[in-house]
């Protein structure tokens, strides 16, 4: 049987690991009610520009009435030969299976596209290590590609509080790649985020843009059961709100100017002014998406710490258990000893 000191020193370390487990749990519950509000109070300019873009839809002619192909070079549709794909991770671990589930799900998109081209752009430490370990970089100042799937951009260090800055900044390098033809389409792998209990893994072609307003997922995988109970209960024990945030009369307000039959006039002529709002509506697309991945995976964080919590408590009962079977044996043997010897004498 182990040494009674061998388990108090035990006992001990795991109980300091309990403490930063459970100190790692709350503070990734006040990170992910911040990331909350910021992607909160991004909805309603995101809201609002996606129904001006609605409203030019039905003013401006953004396709050509001879030929039916699209003016905008972000609408046109080619065939996909070079694709471009944007893998939004983590850039710290002890999340659980957060980024692991993205990297798999960016895995199985790549296999599913044998036979093209495919550039990545890796947002996040754990998406570009994961990819640089795989594919090559591609050189910039080379005519041939680095291989059939290359690295051609990465973002390390930004979703701790996403900036739009970054997420315009990709967006400009996204757009630049589609509309000089290098790329034929773009997609873009990230953790859709309602709530703790309401996120699902989703594969979304962001370009060709098919229709304002409207996301065309190719792969979407939502939380099992189990990993929804686990959520409730770390929720339970932050004080987190397992439900998201009421913003239907915000959505009421912003709809209204999209679908009033007001004749709007506008500075511009509407098919410039289409032009020139279409890249920020991009922009705001990624800047959504880097939103709702970094509150994901704080909740992720939570809950994965809520077990680990929970698994340190359990250990320490049962090294608890152990310690004072361990101290009853030595006492037992300590009292045989000596009633022995008084017998013997």
């Amino acid at each position: 049987m182990a040494n009674i000191l061998d388990i108090r020193r035990r006992i001990r370390s795991v109980k300091n690991t309990r403490q930063i487990t459970k100190a790692m749990q709350m503070v990734s519950a006040a990170k992910l009610r911040r990331a909350q509000e910021r992607a909160l109070a991004a909805r309603p300019y995101a809201q609002m520009l996606t129904n001006v873009l609605k409203s030019l839809v039905s003013r401006a002619e953004i396709y050509d009435p001879q030929t039916g192909e699209a003016k905008h070079p972000l609408l046109l549709r080619r065939e996909e030969n070079n694709i471009l794909f944007i893998v939004v991770t983590g850039d710290k671990g002890l999340a659980g299976a957060f980024n692991t589930n993205i990297l798999k799900a960016a895995a199985k998109f790549i296999a599913s596209k044998q036979g093209k081209n495919i550039d990545v752009i890796a947002v996040g430490r754990k998406g570009r290590d994961f990819m640089k370990r795989r594919y090559p970089y591609a050189d910039t100042h080379a005519t041939s590609r680095a291989g059939a799937i290359q690295i051609v951009g990465e973002q390390v260090g930004i979703l701790n509080r996403v900036p739009f800055a970054k997420a315009r900044e990709i967006a400009e390098q996204v757009i630049q790649l589609y509309t000089d033809q290098r790329v034929d389409s773009v997609y873009l792998v990230y953790n859709e985020f309602k709530s703790v209990i309401a996120q699902r893994l989703v594969v979304d072609e962001i370009l060709p843009i098919e229709e304002i307003g409207a996301s065309d997922v190719r792969m979407a995988e939502g939380m099992s059961e189990e990993d929804r109970k686990r959520a409730i209960e770390a929720a339970k024990h932050t004080g987190a709100s397992v439900r998201a945030a009421d913003t239907s009369e915000m959505d009421k307000k912003a709809a209204e100017f999209g679908a009033s039959g007001s004749d709007y006039i506008y500075e511009q002529a509407p098919e410039e002014l289409f032009g020139a709002l279409l890249p920020k509506y991009m922009a705001v697309q990624l800047y959504r998406a880097m939103l709702e991945s970094e509150a994901a995976e704080h909740a992720a964080r939570m809950t994965a710490m809520d077990s680990a919590t929970n698994n340190a408590s359990d250990m320490i009962d049962s090294l608890t258990l152990v310690m004072n079977r361990a101290r009853q044996a030595k006492i037992t043997k300590e009292i045989i000893e000596i009633v022995s010897g008084a017998a013997a004498l």
